[in-house]
């Protein structure tokens, strides 16, 4: 069944509402491959049958599964090496400089999905910063959906999603083989804290970090949205904070407080004053 306009706009602004992702005209295919799987299971014959309910009814739950079948987790371990190995050589021996006072560092991953990039920050920090280990880290990952949260917090892995990006060393010295999966070490798993949150939401719930991860995913907001996200996330940043995001994404015309730190093959933006 074709996904009908009204069916489009409804959805469309469902989940603009609900976690501010714009899906454009065109993008009818995509919510129907992805929310009629969702209606199918929730007992309805169609996403108009879902539609035509989610409009009569205070259906939370249904609302949710709706948006997060609509949101993009497209991740792996060490994303883009370039990133990680300006935080290896540059921006956290600054930072551990910066608070060695204090011993204390606070880091935000503010779209975790299931959980290989804060899992990557936590091989990073143990192979190359051993001085951490009498630290007060803070690690906080967080994603809109609660659904994806689940599996980033089982640090369980398949063969596949180890082979993207994982070198082999770090699959030896922090896995351990459970049948078919490759499940991370507690001493690493646990050091990180998930839990659901929307980047729509006030930030006061969050606590002030010195690195905020927050790759690849403004590229999913309009601009006015991203405004309001960046300049969250620039008041939330300690003074001398780094803000990482996508290799598309910029904080350029959007929240220009930032500065723009550039390395050999990537950048990031650091908290003025």
């Amino acid at each position: 069944m074709t996904l009908s306009s009204a069916d489009f706009e409804y959805i469309a602004k469902l989940v603009k509402d609900e976690a501010g992702i714009t899906l454009d005209k065109g993008k009818e295919y995509l919510v129907q491959s992805r929310v009629e799987p969702v209606a199918k299971s929730l007992g309805f014959e169609n996403i108009t049958s879902l539609v035509s309910h989610l409009q009569r009814e205070a259906d939370r739950s249904r609302r949710r599964r709706v948006v997060e079948s609509l949101t993009t987790h497209e991740t792996s371990f060490f994303r883009d090496i370039e990133p990680f190995e300006a935080l290896r050589t540059k921006v956290l021996p600054e930072l551990l400089d910066l608070r060695a006072s204090a011993k204390e560092l606070s880091i935000w991953c503010g779209a975790a999905s299931s959980g290989q990039e804060p899992y990557s920050l936590c091989m990073l920090l143990r192979e190359s910063f051993p001085e951490l280990a009498d630290w007060r880290l803070k690690f906080h990952a967080t994603d809109v959906s609660g659904h994806i949260l689940e599996k980033a917090r089982t640090a369980s892995f398949n063969q596949i999603e180890v082979n993207r990006g994982l070198p082999i060393k770090l699959l030896a010295k922090y896995f351990e083989k459970k049948g078919q999966d490759w499940v991370l070490k507690p001493q690493v798993a646990q050091m990180v804290r998930f839990s659901e949150f929307n980047l729509l939401a006030p930030f006061s719930v969050l606590a002030p970090a010195d690195l905020v991860m927050l790759r690849n995913v403004l590229i999913y907001f309009d601009i006015e949205t991203k405004k309001q996200i960046l300049r969250k996330v620039y008041d939330l940043l300690k003074p001398g904070g780094y803000l990482f995001l996508g290799t598309a994404e910029t904080t350029l015309g959007l929240c220009d407080e930032f500065e723009r730190i550039t390395f050999e093959k990537t950048s990031c933006y650091k908290k003025r004053g």
